[in-house]
């Protein structure tokens, strides 16, 4: 049986409307554990920021992060999965791109994000045992 991106993505991304200010994304992102912040519009993706976009949009050229709307600064994303894909063919994708996250999406609305570490993890516990360990 094939495994879904729905089935390995985590839930419940870090997000933010395209309303929010760089400050709100900069207190998301000063928790080293969070590495992208998804921009929504309506619950539609419509970018991403890192702590490089707050630096290359907000910090050099002195905008206020207080008054700098998300949806001004966010960055589209560069891939997205749909949440119907086969996860093999995910995890290959991002093997072969280099990524370790892209955004999951249904009908254009952030439902997830992949992650590919957990995903190789999922994919390596649903692989049948060798015959030869068996």
């Amino acid at each position: 049986m094939t495994t879904l991106v729905r089935e390995a993505m985590l839930i419940e991304p870090r997000s933010l409307g395209a309303a929010a200010t760089a400050q709100e994304a900069g207190q998301l992102l000063a928790n080293p554990d969070v590495r992208a912040v998804f921009v929504c519009d309506q619950e539609r993706l419509v970018g991403v920021v890192t702590r490089k976009t707050l630096i290359r949009e907000v910090v050099a050229p002195g905008r206020d992060p207080r008054s700098t709307l998300l949806g001004d600064i966010a960055e589209a994303p560069h891939y997205t999965f749909d949440a119907a894909s086969p996860a093999e063919e995910a995890f290959r994708f991002m093997e072969e791109k280099d990524v370790e996250r892209v955004p999951v999406v249904e009908e254009g609305k952030l439902v997830g994000v992949l992650s590919r570490v957990v995903l190789q993890r999922r994919l390596a516990e649903d692989e049948p045992p060798d015959e030869e360990q068996a």
